[in-house]
C-alpha cells in the first residue's frame, strides 16, 4: 500500500481536487436552476448534457491521449472544465447551461481516463486492487467534502462558482509538477452489443437501465430538495449521505454475492431500493413547510441512506454478474461495453426524471426511482426462470465507482495479469 501511494500521490490529489469540485458543482447548479425558476423539465435537459458530453468524450478520447499525451489532457481539459464553470454565473440560462454540461462531461471523461489509465501502468498484479480500494476511497470522500461546500456562500452568488474553478485549478498543480513518466496509452476494445447481449441479457439491460437511474439520482437529488424547502445544510447534508452510504455499502453487499447467487443479490438489492424509495415519499409529508411548520426530516434521512445502501452498489454487481458468463480474458471488455451502456442510459435519465417531477410533483424524483428499479427486478426475476445460473470461479464482486472508465475496469484484480510496473533503469517501481 505504501508503495501505491508513493508512486501515485500526486495522481491521487489531483483526482481528490477534481471530485471535490465535481460533487460541488453538480449541487451548485442543481440549487441555482431552481432558485433561478427554470422549469423542471429544463433543469433535466440542462443536467442530462453532462452524460451527453461524457459519453462522447468516452469516444474520442482514445485518439487525443495517443497523439498528445496523458499530461497535456489532464491539464487541457481540467483548464476547460475550470474554465467552463465560470461561464455558468455568467450566461444564465438552461440551454447555454446544457452545452456547458456538454464540456463539463467531455472534460470529466478525458479527466478519469486519463487518472485510471495512469493507475493501471504504476500497478501490478500484487497491488492493483489496494490501488483501485485507494482510488475509490478518494473518489468518494473528496465528492462528499464537496457537497459540504454548497454552505459556502449563497448559490445566487458567483463566489461558489469561482472556488469550484479555483479547486479544479488547484488539480493541475501536483500532476504537472510529478516526476513520473507518463505511460504509454493501451486502446481497450469493447464487446459488440450483440456478443454482450448474449453473453448476459440481463446485464446488459440491467446497465442500460440503472444508467437512467445513477444520472438522475446525482444531478436531481439537489434540486429536489430544494424544491422541498431544504436548508442549504440539509441539501449538503442530504448529498453528502448518498454519496457515502453508497461507497460504505458496496463492500459488504459484494461480500454477500459472491456467497449467494449474484442474481438473486441484484434482484434484492434493486427492489429493496425500490422499497426504500416508495417509504422516503411516505415520510416526506409536509417536510416542505418553512421551519417549526415542517415534518421532522429525521426518517427521510434513515431512508435514503437505507436506498443507498441497495442502490448504489449495482453497477459492480451487475459488472460482476456479467463476468459470470463469460471468460477471464473478456472481463475488460465486457465491462467496456457494459459501460457503453451505461452512458446511452445515462443521457436520458435527468431528463426522464424531470418529467415524472413535472407529472407528480416533487416526488416525482422517488417515483422514477421506483420505476426503473422495480423494472430491473421484474426483468431479472423472468431471467432466472430461462436461464440458469452459473458458476465461474474466476469471476468475483469488485467495488466500482460510478465513474470508473474501462481503463478502470483493468484495476480489477480478477481481470488477466498485467505487466509489473518497471522504472527507466529496469528496477520494478
Amino acid at each position: 500500500m505504501n508503495k501505491v501511494l508513493k508512486n501515485s500521490w500526486a495522481l491521487f490529489i489531483g483526482m481528490g481536487f477534481i471530485m471535490m469540485s465535481y460533487g460541488f458543482q453538480g449541487s451548485l447548479l442543481g440549487v441555482r436552476a431552481v432558485q433561478e425558476e427554470f422549469s423542471l423539465t429544463s433543469t433535466g435537459f440542462m443536467m442530462s448534457g453532462y452524460f451527453v458530453g461524457y459519453f462522447i468524450g468516452a469516444a474520442t478520447i482514445p485518439n487525443i491521449i495517443s497523439r498528445v499525451g496523458h499530461i497535456r489532457v489532464f491539464a487541457a481539459f481540467a483548464s476547460l472544465a475550470s474554465l467552463v464553470i465560470l461561464v455558468h454565473s455568467v450566461l444564465i440560462d438552461p440551454f447555454i447551461w446544457f452545452i456547458l454540461r456538454v464540456l463539463t462531461g467531455v472534460s470529466m471523461v478525458c479527466i478519469y481516463t486519463v487518472a485510471e489509465s495512469w493507475l493501471n501502468d504504476r500497478s501490478s498484479n500484487r497491488n492493483r486492487g489496494s490501488v483501485l480500494s485507494v482510488y475509490m476511497v478518494i473518489l468518494y470522500g473528496a465528492m462528499g467534502i464537496g457537497m459540504f461546500l454548497l454552505n459556502f456562500s449563497s448559490p445566487k452568488n458567483f463566489e461558489p462558482f469561482i472556488l469550484v474553478s479555483v479547486i479544479t485549478s488547484a488539480a493541475l498543480i501536483p500532476i504537472l509538477l510529478t516526476k513520473k513518466k507518463a505511460p504509454t496509452f493501451k486502446r481497450i476494445k469493447a464487446m459488440t452489443l450483440s456478443d454482450l447481449y448474449e453473453a448476459s441479457p440481463f446485464g446488459m439491460i440491467s446497465s442500460f437501465f440503472y444508467g437512467t437511474i445513477q444520472s438522475a439520482l446525482f444531478t436531481l437529488l439537489a434540486v429536489y430538495a430544494t424544491s422541498m424547502n431544504f436548508t442549504i445544510l440539509e441539501i449538503s447534508i442530504v448529498t453528502f449521505l448518498l454519496a457515502v452510504s453508497g461507497a460504505v455499502s458496496q463492500f459488504p453487499v459484494g461480500k454477500i454475492s459472491d456467497m449467494y447467487d449474484r442474481r438473486k443479490v441484484i434482484i434484492f438489492s434493486t427492489f429493496g431500493a425500490a422499497f426504500f424509495a416508495l417509504l422516503a415519499i411516505l415520510v416526506s409529508r409536509q417536510m416542505y413547510l418553512p421551519a417549526g411548520l415542517a415534518t421532522s426530516k429525521t426518517w427521510f434521512y434513515i431512508f435514503l441512506i437505507l436506498f443507498s445502501f441497495c442502490s448504489l452498489p449495482m453497477f459492480s454487481l451487475i459488472l460482476a454478474h456479467t463476468n459470470d458468463y463469460i471468460p477471464r480474458e473478456k472481463f475488460v471488455a465486457a465491462g467496456a461495453g457494459l459501460q457503453f451502456v451505461f452512458g446511452l442510459g445515462a443521457m436520458s435519465g435527468p431528463f426522464l426524471c424531470s418529467i415524472f417531477m413535472d407529472i407528480v410533483g416533487s416526488n416525482g424524483f422517488f417515483f422514477f426511482l421506483f420505476f426503473f428499479h422495480a423494472i430491473i427486478g421484474i426483468f431479472g426475476v423472468y431471467r432466472m426462470k430461462v436461464r440458469p445460473t452459473v458458476d465461474n470461479p474466476d469471476s468475483q464482486f469488485v467495488a466500482m465507482p460510478q465513474t470508473i472508465t474501462p481503463a478502470g475496469i483493468e484495476l480489477n484484480p480478477s481481470t488477466e495479469p498485467i505487466d509489473e510496473p518497471v522504472k527507466e533503469d529496469g528496477k520494478i517501481n
